[in-house]
């Protein structure tokens, strides 16, 4: 969890309030009955119930989750994730209806959450935050998502952010609400325990006029009559500071401008998606991050140099597996060495056109 700061002064009652919840959403896992165990205790085992230190499952089911680097923020380093999702199952206490209860009023100088999701490799799943509303628009903004509000949950574990920004007008706690539906795409099917619908409360803190409101309000942000700085489209925080990009900047980049990302070493492209491969990617490989390809079916070695097909394919055919071909349109065989009757049927077509064309010219 991402905690971007207006005011330090509250900063260790942040932290004791997440330390708090974070016990309790253990204790409460840990007191689930005897059949909850039973129905979810195969993933609980995988996963170490609600926090764990194992690697994510990359050909696992639909998963959500706060990581290890978020949460050493309050643990004092100490690694663990917190699921909500596991392997495509809602975990039990997110489910429960009284689960908002027992949640702490998020501080008002935690501005941003950070949460992790993917999908799976063999899994296709299509997501559609239909909720993202504030019951008390004076106090406190809708929140605002990094990230397209319907799409395809990324395969691969991608980070995406949820933005909470208060007015800054006017000191109070106000309420608002998560709804997130996830439908798998194979089966048109919602997965279990979804739709999702969190209803949670966010103290703000009234920052009164400031003096020096047009000297702070920056990346072209106006100060209004009452001295609050007001920020253009692409920025938040009391003085503007922090940049939104939409998408979010990935594998570690930093959003500097709206859209604009500076890239951590190793990656590039507009959203930090690509590697720097100091050799090139062979055979439909990509490079993902620094010297390391992500080969297609087929392929495999650092440079993905290296097919699965024992015999090679033929007639520009690419191996799709294990000793298996995928030939052109013109070919066909387990090597890709025969041609098509089709394409013998145009050849022959082809050939008696061009000579009648020849017999013409002979009587002219």
């Amino acid at each position: 969890m991402t905690v971007t700061t207006n005011d330090y002064r509250y900063g260790n009652l942040s932290i004791l309030l997440y330390v708090n919840l974070l016990l309790l959403l253990f204790c409460w896992t840990l007191s689930t009955s005897e059949t909850d165990l039973d129905n979810y205790g195969q993933q609980q085992q995988q996963h170490g119930s609600l926090m764990t230190t194992a690697n994510y499952n990359k050909d696992g089911d639909m998963s959500l989750w706060i990581d290890e680097m978020q949460v050493k923020q309050f643990f004092n380093g100490f690694p663990m994730k917190i699921h909500a999702i596991v392997d495509g199952v809602v975990l039990p206490y997110v489910l429960d209806p009284n689960f908002e209860k027992y949640l702490p009023i998020i501080p008002s100088q935690v501005t941003s959450v950070n949460f992790t999701w993917k999908s799976g490799e063999n899994r296709n799943y299509y997501y559609d935050f239909d909720q993202l509303q504030s019951f008390n628009d004076d106090i406190l903004k809708a929140p605002v998502l990094s990230i397209k509000s319907k799409g395809l949950v990324p395969k691969q574990p991608t980070v995406f952010q949820v933005f909470i920004p208060c007015i800054g007008n006017i000191s109070g706690i106000a309420s608002f609400t998560l709804g997130l539906r996830l439908i798998n795409t194979n089966t048109n099917q919602y997965l279990a325990g979804t739709p999702i619908r969190l209803k949670l409360q966010k103290q703000c803190t009234y920052h009164g006029p400031d003096p020096e409101c047009d000297k702070k309000c920056g990346n072209n942000g106006k100060c209004n009559s009452e001295k609050i700085c007001v920020c253009p489209t692409g920025y938040l925080g009391k003085y503007c500071e922090s940049a939104l990009c939409y998408p979010q900047c990935m594998n570690g980049g930093t959003c500097i401008a709206p859209g604009v990302c500076v890239c951590s070493q190793g990656f590039q492209g507009l959203h930090c998606e690509g590697g720097i491969c100091s050799q090139k990617c062979l055979n439909g490989g990509k490079c993902i991050q620094k010297d390391s390809c992500l080969c297609r079916r087929g392929y495999y070695g650092p440079r993905c140099e290296y097919s699965k097909c024992m015999i090679p394919c033929l007639n520009n055919g690419k191996c799709a597996g294990v000793n298996r071909c995928r030939c052109r349109k013109e070919f066909t065989g387990s090597q890709c060495q025969i041609r098509t009757n089709n394409t013998t049927k145009f050849h022959h077509r082809f050939k008696n056109r061009n000579h009648r064309k020849k017999s013409k010219k002979k009587f002219v």
